[in-house]
């Protein structure tokens, strides 16, 4: 399977800052993106911590293992570098007073063939298009959620409720974070869409299915996306990740085909 990565990150139209934070190795098939939170630009600092440190830790990991790394290996190597960014989060928050509350969420994804190892943390996002078809394939780690779930609101109220933003988990507010890992199966054709809440706030499902059902390629359709996120309110910084599933060429000769090898 091969994968094509686009990006694009905007700080909105409401802040002057942006605390997002998104990265991608091509190389090893991993993309990342983080939400930051906390006062001066903490949240900008921790989201730049989390992508820096797992897209430099993470890639050289299977830069090295690949191709004889099995899920098992990736997942554990996912959860100790998510971990390990946690650590120094935290560490930082506790050592310098101006960045002391900050956070982030946290998405990230390494494919692996035909599989999709997606890890999370708090309300940033992945859905996945596949034939015609948008679905939500994280779930947020959010008290709205956790209002959904126990049947105090339903998806349509929640539309609309105040405190959407308060998120029940994020990298580096305490030593330990627990990460959600999933493993999923990617099929020619699949589009990942990665996003922090300021696309998802800003714009229904519907929408966005609207706009990956008749992109042609990758950038008219992140930038599509973020213009409507901002033509929208733009209430807060939007980062969208896009990644596409294609079949690997295949690259045997005539007489290895005819030959079925």
């Amino acid at each position: 399977m091969n994968y094509t990565f686009c990006t694009q990150t905007d700080p909105g139209r409401v802040r002057e800052n942006n605390e997002d934070s998104v990265a991608f190795d091509a190389a090893t098939n991993l993309g990342v993106l983080a939400d930051g939170m906390g006062g001066y630009n903490a949240g900008e600092i921790a989201s730049g911590m989390a992508t820096a440190y797992i897209k430099s830790e993470l890639a050289r990991w299977l830069s090295e293992a690949s191709p004889q790394a099995n899920a098992g290996e990736v997942r554990r190597a996912i959860e100790i570098c998510v971990d390990n960014a946690n650590r120094s989060i935290f560490a930082a928050s506790c050592s310098n007073r101006h960045y002391a509350g900050m956070g982030t969420t946290l998405v990230v994804g390494v494919f692996l063939d035909n599989r999709l190892l997606l890890g999370h943390v708090g309300d940033s996002r992945c859905y996945r298009w596949r034939g015609n078809t948008l679905l939500q394939i994280t779930k947020d780690h959010s008290l709205l959620q956790e209002q959904i779930d126990a049947g105090l609101l339903t998806p349509e109220q929640a539309a609309t409720a105040p405190n959407k933003n308060l998120v029940t988990r994020a990298l580096g507010v305490d030593n330990v974070v627990s990460l959600e890992l999933n493993e999923h199966r990617v099929e020619p054709g699949d589009i990942y869409l990665m996003c922090s809440d300021g696309l998802s706030d800003m714009m229904p499902d519907a929408a966005i299915a609207e706009v990956l059902q008749h992109g042609i390629s990758l950038l008219p359709m992140v930038q599509e996306l973020v213009t409507l996120a901002n033509q929208n309110g733009g209430r807060d910084n939007i980062t969208v990740l896009l990644i596409q599933a294609s079949a690997s060429p295949d690259k045997r000769g005539l007489m290895a085909r005819l030959l079925g090898k």
